[in-house]
This record gives structure tokens, sequence and C-alpha cells, in this order.
């Protein structure tokens, strides 16, 4: 080969392009910021437990079905944002956009209806949606969801707002918002439908392209639009609380009574559906106030131009158990809450897990035979729940010792040759340069000592 020809087939950047950066919308969690995930889901359970809640994990591919049939075909989710895949065998999957269509299959085929009702769950994970990629807003996000299978009382409506609120302040969020409406069910929402079908028809020249669309498709959808246009004409739509029937307006009346046993303030707001088709009577949605940020645009889809940024929410689902073929209603309630963006607004360092300490101290080994017992001195200390940093693979002392500064650790062990004879260690204060010659049979007790300090 030719030098100008070698020269020709050199890349022009070092930058890595394709399929060395990870897919748009989506993103490597690394050192602190995969801590502060871990530790929030960490706290989430915790709370979830303490209120009766168990684990489960759905697979994080479903058949596409799933999700067709219980969240719907017209809504957004599945008609323009699902993940979806064909098998080499023909089978049509879909990476889950949402939890909650995936643990009622998980609680038909598992027959769950077998156990004391209600079944109460919760997961965590990553969810997929093929959406705008935005501040606060990823193609691959991380949601923690509960759900209350098997109950159509309204005390487990309340349950779920309180346990979403309890997490929130357990993490330390603050300036929590709650907006509730009702939809009504089977018996009374078609009514209510009708209603809002003959609004927006005299309407439709003043909303967007996409309501038109949704106008003829899903009407109740018209309520979810985020288009700025259409904010006027939606605040001006029929509310659904009026065209409850009475069963709806019981249900709903005593949710609204054990929030304020509660002690939980909340707002009513009619437009508010959800944007999934297996909700009834009973929605939610959690906001944090943005009291010290600009204020948002009217079109903005995180915010709703209220001002408040959307933290999740949830809600009733008494049919999908039938949508996925159950052979009978499985009333139920859950929530999902959009965990990315609420670690967004938290203080990182205040998240770290329980199971992840940041090490005290810094292991250094000088010379072959140090070498070979400095993995024995790390188990010592594993065995005692003292995590150690290391950089073992290194040799000499100054440049171990730099790695123990710019870690900024307080104190180093340090195992030599003469060490490895006597069976101690040196344990060195990084700040004064002091030193003391510990016998390993008394190092963590020792180490221990200095973390009281």
């Amino acid at each position: 080969m030719k030098k100008k020809d070698i020269k020709k087939a050199e890349p022009k950047s070092k930058t890595l392009e394709g399929p060395y950066q990870s897919p748009k919308g989506m993103r490597d969690l690394e050192g602190n910021d995969y801590f502060a995930f871990q530790g929030f889901f960490e706290k989430a359970a915790e709370v979830a437990l303490y209120y009766g809640f168990t684990p489960i994990e759905t697979p994080v591919l479903e058949y596409e079905e799933v999700f067709e049939r219980g969240v719907g075909q017209e809504t957004e989710v599945v008609s323009k944002e699902l993940y979806s895949l064909r098998t080499k065998s023909g089978d049509r999957l879909a990476l889950r956009p949402e939890y909650t269509a995936g643990i009622m299959r998980a609680y038909l085929e598992h027959g769950m209806q077998s156990l004391p009702q209600p079944v109460m769950l919760y997961a965590f994970g990553s969810l997929y949606r093929h959406d705008k990629p935005q501040k606060g807003r990823y193609r691959e996000f991380r949601t923690f969801d509960v759900e209350i299978l098997g109950s159509e009382k309204s005390i487990n409506d309340a349950i779920t707002i309180k346990l979403f609120l309890a997490i929130l302040a357990g993490v330390g969020l603050t300036d929590i918002s709650l907006s509730l409406n009702s939809i009504g069910d089977k018996d009374c929402r078609p009514n209510y439908r009708r209603e809002l079908i003959n609004y927006y028809r005299k309407n439709l020249g003043k909303v967007c392209t996409d309501c038109v669309e949704r106008f003829k498709t899903n009407p109740m959808r018209l309520l979810d639009c985020k288009s700025p246009e259409c904010q006027e004409i939606k605040t001006g739509a029929p509310d659904s609380i009026s065209y409850l029937c009475e069963q709806c307006k019981r249900h709903f009346k005593e949710v609204l009574e054990y929030l304020e046993a509660l002690g939980i303030e909340y707002s009513i707001d009619h437009t508010l559906v959800r944007g999934l088709d297996y909700y009834t009577r009973t929605v939610f949605e959690v906001f944090q106030k943005q009291a010290n940020l600009a204020p948002p645009s009217v079109g903005d889809p995180l915010t709703s131009g209220t001002g408040k940024l959307a933290l999740g929410g949830g809600g009733r689902y008494d049919y999908l158990a039938k949508a996925l073929g159950g052979n009978k209603p499985v009333p139920s309630v859950g929530f999902g809450m959009g965990v990315d963006r609420i670690i967004d607004l938290l203080d990182k360092s205040a998240l770290v897990p329980r199971v992840i300490k940041k090490p005290k101290v810094f292991f250094i080994q000088l010379g072959t035979a140090a070498k070979l017992k400095s993995l024995s001195v790390i188990e010592i200390l594993r065995e005692a729940h003292v995590p150690v940093a290391h950089s073992i693979s290194k040799d000499s002392l100054s440049s171990q010792l730099a790695t123990a500064e710019k870690m900024n650790i307080p104190h180093t062990i340090i195992l030599g040759q003469r060490e490895v004879i006597d069976n101690t260690v040196i344990v060195r204060d990084m700040q004064n340069r002091s030193q003391k010659s510990v016998l390993l049979t008394e190092l963590p007790q020792y180490i221990k000592g200095l973390a009281k300090k």
C-alpha cells in the first residue's frame, strides 16, 4: 500500500459515532448517578414494604398484544411510541412502555386470584417509549410502580396516593401538589363521552391536527392534549364529574374523605383523564411546584402549562383484566412515578444506598509477598463490613498514594514486606501523616474506631 493511501484510510475524527454511542434518548448510568437511582429505589421499596406491598419483576419484553389490548391501540403509547419487534419464530414482542398491563398479565397467568385479595405489588426498573427526547424525558426511563389488584374499595385509591406522597417525602422532595378527577365507569362514561364529542364537534376548527385525529379515534384523549392552541378549548369542555352515576359519585366522595382524613391537600382538575385507555373512576397526578424556575411555556408536555412539573400519577383500572382475556373483572388501582425526573430535583448525595458505603480507607501493598497477601487483607475487612478502596494492580507507593489522595480518602492501610512477616499493617492518617502499626487481627476494630472519631 502506498503512503498516501495509508493517510487516506485514517479516520478524520476520534469522536465515536453510530453504534459506539448510546441510542438517542437513552443513557449510561455510572458512579453517583447509578447510586442515586439505586438509593431511590431502595428507599421507595422500604416505604412500600411498610405499607404491605411485596415485589414483583416482569419481563422487559411482553407480547405486543398485552399493550395493544391493555393500554389501547389508539393511545399514543401504542400507536406512536411502542418499541416492537418480530422474533425469528414470528412472535410479535414489545419493550414494556408501562408496568400495569404486564403486572395484570402476571396476576392472571399465575392465578393470583386464589390468593387473599387484594394483591399488593410494587416494581421498579426501565420502561421504553419512542418519544421525543427532551430535558426530563427519555426514551428509556426509570419508574417505580405500585399496584393493588382485586379490590374496588375506595380506600385503596387513597392508599396508593398516600404511598406516592410518602415516598416523595421520604427522599426529601417538598412543594408537592396533587390533582384528581373521576372519569366514571362503563355505565356513566358513555353519556359524558357523548357530551364531550358534541362540544368538540363545534370547536374542531380551533384545535390542533392531532386533536382532529383524536376526535375520530379516541375523544377522551382530547383532554390530554398539551398543545397551546387547544388549552382554551379544553378548559371549556364539560366536566366528567357532572355525569357520574351514583356509585361513581359515592366512590369519588369516599376517596376525597380519606384524603381529607389523612390531611392531604388536593385540587380537582376536570380535564385530567391520563393517557391510557384502561383507566376508570379515580385518576390522579402529582406535581412539584416550580416556584424558583422560570414559567414554562403553555405547551410544555412535562408541565401542562401549569408551572408545575409532573412527577407521575395513576388511577383505577377495573376492566383491564377483562381486556386481557380474563374471565371476570379484577378491580384495581395503582401508580407509576417518573424517577428520572424526581432524581433531577434532589441532592444525589442524599440518595446513597445503604449497601454502598463510601470507603474510609485505601489499601496499599508493596512487594511481591504483600501483593500475594493483599486479597486476604481485603477479605478480612469485607467480612467485618469495612469498605476499602485500592489499586492493587499498581506497584509503586507514590502512584497508589496519589490515587488515595485523588479519592480524598482519610486513611491508608500499607502492607509491605516487613508487615507480611509480622502479620501487621501500617495505618496512616492522610491529613497529618501520622501512622501506627496495627495487628491484622485487630485491624477491623481499629478502622471502625477511626470512623467514629
